[in-house]
């Protein structure tokens, strides 16, 4: 990891930058050094995918959050992970129990205060993970392994936490229920009340000799990763729910699921509004006039479309169903493209000379608003419709 740059580095961006920032920059470096705009450019490739590594990290809270913390390493898959519980980098027996058992209060994780059965089958807890695709990627859809850590039972007591050769015992005090009777003489006569059980600690179970990878819970954390099927219409901030993919159950219970929450990364040069696509396509002032035909990039590679003689700046134009994937549909959207003419800053006194001839012999000659109050010489919304209005009678 020692030969890779800085994040913050990478997107010339300083540690307390915003979200939009961060954002902004890379959208710049991403199209500076897109692929599409640089075939055959190793160079601008690597780069492209550098940027790419570093936004993925500084757009995750979470991640971001490791990496200033911890560098490189802290975004390492396999960062925070152990065999056992002695090892680890964040994580200790009371954030297992957190993780696995949703931070309930009260005997073995949170039963109700030890009420409850302490034996019978508990589902596991939902994990989350934060999976960054590419813009294109949201659009058709991708395939993607998804690293991420939970809780799993104890490979080497099969889950039991007790040592080898050994199992637990059922609590003598509670007789395995978690809870004990307490007789209370008040006013009102003699009330009978459960408590947790203050020996096995509202388990229902002692484990006399713990198992020495888990300390007698049970459990671990462990990474995995899961091959997540990401659908085309996928949008930023969506979640997925994977089934069965999360903390393991106890007592027979069944996995919590796997929420993968999608962080899509702003394109270079697209837009996304709902199912349809926006990119702008910049042309010269003789295009305009004159009209060309374009190749324009869309999510399926470059199409060609002939813009008509006189598109103005600002004209938009639709490529229809070139846009993305009704999420769970076969519909799909429509790409828009905005002109943008591109009006020379620097020219010579013989192309003056020519324009200004230019401007003096077109026939459609637009109002010039600096020669003063000169009437019109095109006729604007309100004239036509008096005109119209005319010819009805």
């Amino acid at each position: 990891m020692a030969d890779k740059r800085d994040y913050y580095e990478v997107l010339g961006v300083a540690k307390s930058a915003s979200d939009d920032e961060i954002k902004k920059a890379y959208r710049q470096i991403a199209k500076k050094y897109h692929p599409d705009l640089n075939p055959g450019d190793k160079g601008a490739e690597m780069k492209f995918k550098e940027a790419n590594e570093a936004y993925e990290v500084l757009s995750d809270s979470d991640k971001k959050a490791k990496y200033d913390q911890f560098g490189h390493a802290g975004v390492d898959p396999n960062f925070g992970t152990s065999s056992g519980f002695g090892g680890g980098y964040d994580f200790d027996i009371g954030d297992i129990f957190s993780s696995f058992f949703g931070g309930l209060g009260g005997g073995f994780g949170g039963f109700g205060g030890g009420r409850a059965n302490p034996n019978a089958p508990q589902k596991g807890n939902n994990v989350s993970a934060v999976v960054t695709i590419s813009f294109e990627d949201a659009a058709k859809g991708i395939k993607k392994n998804v690293e991420f850590q939970r809780i799993e039972g104890c490979d080497v007591c099969n889950g039991t936490g007790a040592g080898k050769g050994t199992s637990p015992e059922t609590c003598p005090d509670c007789k395995g229920v978690g809870h004990v009777s307490v007789q209370q003489r008040t006013p009102f006569g003699v009330i009978s009340t459960s408590r947790e059980c203050s020996r096995c600690g509202g388990k229902g179970k002692i484990i006399k000799d713990p198992c020495s990878k888990c300390n007698g819970i049970g459990m671990v954390r462990k990474a995995a990763k899961v091959e997540v099927n990401i659908p085309a219409g996928i949008d930023d901030g969506q979640v997925i729910s994977v089934r069965g993919e999360g903390n393991h159950g106890i007592n027979g219970g069944p996995q919590g699921d796997l929420r993968v929450s999608i962080n899509v990364r702003p394109h270079p040069f697209f837009e996304r509004e709902n199912y349809d696509v926006w990119c702008e396509v910049t042309v010269t002032f003789m295009q305009a006039v004159l009209g060309d035909e374009l190749f324009v990039p869309t999510l399926d590679g470059r199409v060609k479309y002939n813009i008509p003689a006189g598109t103005q700046s600002g004209s938009v134009f639709r490529l229809k169903e070139r846009g993305i994937t009704h999420l769970n549909g076969r519909a799909k959207g429509d790409q828009y493209v905005k002109i943008i003419v591109d009006v020379p800053t620097k020219i010579t006194e013989h192309q003056k000379d020519l324009l200004k001839k230019f401007d003096d012999e077109l026939i459609d000659r637009p109002v010039r608003y600096t020669d003063g109050p000169v009437a019109p010489n095109k006729k604007g919304i309100f004239d036509k419709i008096k005109d119209n209005l005319k010819g009805d009678k």
